[in-house]
């Protein structure tokens, strides 16, 4: 019996690298792709994997990334992130076109180029994470809430333009995940990220990595559609309860 493959997006930190280390437990082999390389090749030769610089940013990047795999069992579409909280009257227009490209339109090269391998498997899995932020909007984040919000939109028709197809679709949703995703959204400001979860017990990684590891190891009858998840502390994007 041939080794099944999973592809994970993202992957040099947070969940990406969280997840890869799960589904490598499952026996899959991991093709671990992002643009930071040697944080991917470390990680890769703790798993057993394949490191592959990855921009999802790129066509030419997705086109050289897939192409070197040869079959694929699992894509997870994890690459993405936030940047900037600006009102939509102060919006900056690079931050929304990096968030779209990144979000929405990596996500859609990446299952573009991999669908026929996936549909091919005879059991193909596609775990988007999204947010909850693909379920609200709050104010200040605009571009992020209306990226998220498209992304799964894309996702979520899948699930009905491959019914009958052997490929699964979960959207997983996290809320607050303590990441690298509050330093990216301001720009490497360590003390402003860290207000984020001041107070609260956020989620963190391994968390959303063992859904997905959950998600992967059902039997190819079970479809788990929609998963969103929260820190207890958590009711919607901008509702927390903190102590002091």
């Amino acid at each position: 019996m041939s080794t099944r493959t999973a592809v994970v997006t993202g992957a040099s930190s947070g969940i990406g690298e969280a997840t890869a280390r799960e589904l490598a437990k499952q026996g899959y082999h991991v093709y671990v792709g992002a643009r930071r390389v040697d944080r991917l090749r470390e990680l890769a030769d703790e798993i057993g994997g394949t490191a592959l610089e990855l921009d999802v940013t790129s066509d030419e990047s997705v086109r050289v990334f897939t192409d070197a795999i040869e079959t694929a069992n699992v894509l997870v579409n994890n690459a993405g992130g936030a940047k900037g909280l600006a009102t939509v009257a102060e919006a900056d227009l690079d931050d929304w076109r990096w968030m779209w490209e990144t979000n929405v339109l990596g996500t859609l090269r990446m299952t573009k180029a991999l669908l026929p391998k996936l549909i091919a498997s005879g059991d193909g899995l596609i775990v988007t994470i999204t947010s909850v932020a693909a379920f609200h909007a709050y104010d200040n984040g605009s571009g992020y809430t209306s990226a998220k919000h498209a992304q799964a939109v894309l996702h979520r028709t899948l699930r009905g333009e491959l019914l009958g197809q052997p490929v699964r679709l979960t959207e997983i949703a996290p809320g607050a995940v303590e990441t690298e995703f509050s330093l990216v959204r301001f720009g490497g400001d360590t003390d402003r990220a860290a207000t984020v979860y001041q107070g609260i017990d956020p989620l963190v990684a391994q968390d959303i990595a063992e859904i997905v590891a959950f998600a992967a190891s059902r039997p190819p009858h079970v479809n788990l559609d929609q998963i969103i998840v929260k820190p207890r502390d958590q009711a919607d994007p901008g509702r927390f309860a903190r102590r002091a």
